[in-house]
């Protein structure tokens, strides 16, 4: 697909860009009202396809969760190992189209691992992610950050409570995710261990904070998310703090997710994912 319609779904899924001229421009783009709307069928999520790992998979228990915050109640996907036993605990964040059965499907991935996975709606407050996407898109934009972060920090203490965890602990984020994961290696010092994958960056001067280990995924089409690479990785070196970063050429924004259409990218979606799992299993076990 021309890169020029990638780079305006992004904008249109991340400035946000309003639909009717979204779609004004994506005509402009293809040449005809029809074939805009053939290439927007191929590029929106198709949840159809989310479930890589089953809900009754025997080798894993989900649950719908609640734990408090200071203001509300947040809810969650719980996923974990159906053997008894302790286990590293790892926050799952959804991008900004919330807590959709891509990441539900994620989180079980991440139990199936061996792991306990939580992943929070960080639209608990609003009723928890509509089956919009674009109505969660903006319900995320309008989120008080300073609040959201610490409602997704409260997650731990959840996990902390819970018989069967080891008391090591990290998080995993997509897009709004990883720019989140981002946040808790800055405000979690507890954390051990924070997979980011094409998120925003924190701000330099807020590294120093990092006490977590950092992996980083990026994508080589992502212009966006990648500007703010070069300040991240001269703050983590100057900080001494330990992390991985990797760049997958050719491979768009998104490439992890596999409902994604033309933008995920089997190959670096793969090698990412056997990266971020034996990142958890090395600081989490």
């Amino acid at each position: 697909m021309d890169q020029q319609i990638i780079n305006l779904f992004d904008e249109y899924t991340h400035k946000p860009l309003k639909r009717d001229d979204f779609i004004k421009r994506l005509v402009l783009l293809t040449g005809s009202l029809t074939a805009a709307m053939t290439a927007l069928a191929q590029l929106e999520v198709k949840y159809d396809s989310a479930a890589t790992v089953a809900e009754n998979n025997k080798e894993i228990i989900t649950e719908r969760i609640n734990y408090p915050t200071d203001d509300i109640t947040m809810k969650g996907y719980l996923a974990r190992p159906s053997a008894a036993g302790k286990y590293g605990a790892v926050v799952v964040i959804h991008e900004n189209r919330g807590l959709n059965p891509h990441i539900e499907d994620v989180t079980r991935r991440v139990a199936q691992a061996g792991f306990i996975a939580l992943a929070p709606d960080a639209l608990s407050e609003s009723g928890g992610t509509p089956s919009d996407a674009d109505q969660a898109r903006d319900l995320i934009g309008k989120l008080d950050m300073p609040k959201t972060v610490n409602h997704y920090i409260k997650a731990f203490d959840y996990l902390r409570s819970r018989s069967d965890s080891n008391g090591h602990f990290g998080c995993l984020g997509f897009c709004w995710g990883g720019a989140m994961a981002n946040q808790l290696a800055v405000h979690v010092p507890s954390l051990n261990a924070a997979v980011a994958f094409y998120g925003r960056q924190p701000d330099a001067a807020d590294v120093p904070k990092i006490k977590a280990a950092v992996q980083l995924h990026y994508a080589g089409m992502d212009e966006r998310v990648n500007a703010g690479i070069a300040a991240y990785e001269e703050a983590l070196k100057k900080a001494g703090t330990v992390y991985e970063l990797y760049m997958y050429d050719g491979a768009q924004h998104a490439f992890h997710n596999d409902t994604a259409g033309p933008r995920y990218n089997e190959a670096a979606a793969k090698l990412a994912w056997e990266r971020t799992i034996r990142f958890f299993n090395e600081k989490l076990k």
